[in-house]
């Protein structure tokens, strides 16, 4: 996943533009608003919810459900290591078959999906399961060694709660391995990206903008300077990407041609939305600015775009002026 944070908002016209031999799908206004519309939706949901429990991991005193801190030595590296995958897929998926590759990342993400959209239900789950059923508690531990020389491998504690939404979540990874639907493929998507804001914790601004710095200069490097991360995205069929139909007007849910957007242009630009309430509106604002003019842009060059091009100036600009306006600069940075 880490792989195509960069992941451009694009749509199936891309591809078609190069071929001249393919016939050109023209998505009627309609659809490409419904589309699009829908991208900006979906991923507004993850940053706002996960945002919010990630104050309510914040707050646990288990330590287990503290998030995981990034700082800015972590942000330095990210874009050197999401480049070395990034490109490393490309080199994969230009020497071995694209169909093994893919089956040996379905299956992976089968597994990863399913935990992670057990998770996101948790919580819901919680509030509309029935008092009057019993709750039954699990523990799934396995050890190596015996005797004092005996080490806990893995430890998990879980209930019947847990064990239903591991049930519907399975059937939603069976599905999405069966069909490759474009559904379950958010669904899992949305998982991810939920999990990934909420989980994900900057430990100051300045790593935020060291982090959104490098991958802006990753982002946009890697769509305009080379077709490593188009390519990548086009054979990469893994649930890292929210898509959308242009033609579900016309298709219904068997509809094909895709607009779709990159979970790192999610997860990224989220995890700065978890400050004072002022900040977060600021830039939880400047996220939908950033997005929007990606898609237009997009739409209107019909080109792919790194989306991280126009959400890392407003989600740091945006919150910056706020603060120069405030007068609380230096006191954000320190």
């Amino acid at each position: 996943m880490e792989a195509l944070d960069g992941l451009n908002a694009t749509d199936s016209n891309g591809t078609d533009a190069v071929n001249a031999t393919v016939a050109k799908f023209v998505a009627t206004p309609e659809g490409t608003a419904l589309a699009y519309g829908s991208l900006v939706f979906m991923a507004l949901l993850p940053i706002f919810f996960g945002a919010l429990r990630s104050v309510s991991c914040g707050k646990s005193k288990n330590s287990s459900d503290m998030p995981e801190t990034i700082t800015g030595r972590d942000a330095a590296r990210f874009p050197i290591i999401a480049s070395c995958t990034l490109f490393g897929l490309y080199l994969f998926f230009k020497i071995f078959s694209q169909e093994y590759i893919n089956l040996l990342l379905s299956m992976y993400f089968f597994v990863l999906g399913i935990l992670a959209l057990a998770h996101t239900m948790s919580p819901f789950m919680n509030r509309i399961f029935p008092a009057n059923i019993p709750i039954k508690q699990y523990q799934l531990l396995f050890t190596q060694g015996s005797g004092e020389t005996k080490e806990e491998m893995v430890n998990y504690e879980f209930d019947t709660k847990d064990m239903i939404c591991l049930v519907i979540s399975t059937v939603v990874g069976v599905w999405y391995i069966l069909k490759k639907h474009w559904i379950a493929n958010n669904l899992f998507g949305l998982a991810f990206a939920l999990n990934g804001v909420e989980l994900l914790h900057l430990n100051n601004i300045s790593t935020g903008c060291i982090l959104l710095g490098g991958l802006f200069v990753y982002d946009v490097f890697w769509v305009f300077g080379t077709n490593v991360m188009v390519t990548v995205a086009k054979s990469f069929e893994a649930p890292i990407k929210l898509v959308f139909p242009q033609d579900l007007l016309e298709k219904g849910l068997g509809a094909s041609q895709f607009a779709m957007l990159g979970l790192g242009d999610i997860v990224i630009p989220g995890n700065l939305k978890k400050n004072t309430r002022t900040y977060f509106h600021t830039s939880f604002l400047a996220y939908i600015f950033g997005l929007g003019l990606t898609i237009w842009v997009m739409h209107t060059f019909k080109h792919a775009q790194p989306a991280l091009l126009y959400l890392v100036p407003a989600c740091i600009g945006f919150p910056l002026v706020v603060a120069l306006l405030k007068g609380e600069l230096t006191e954000m940075f320190r």
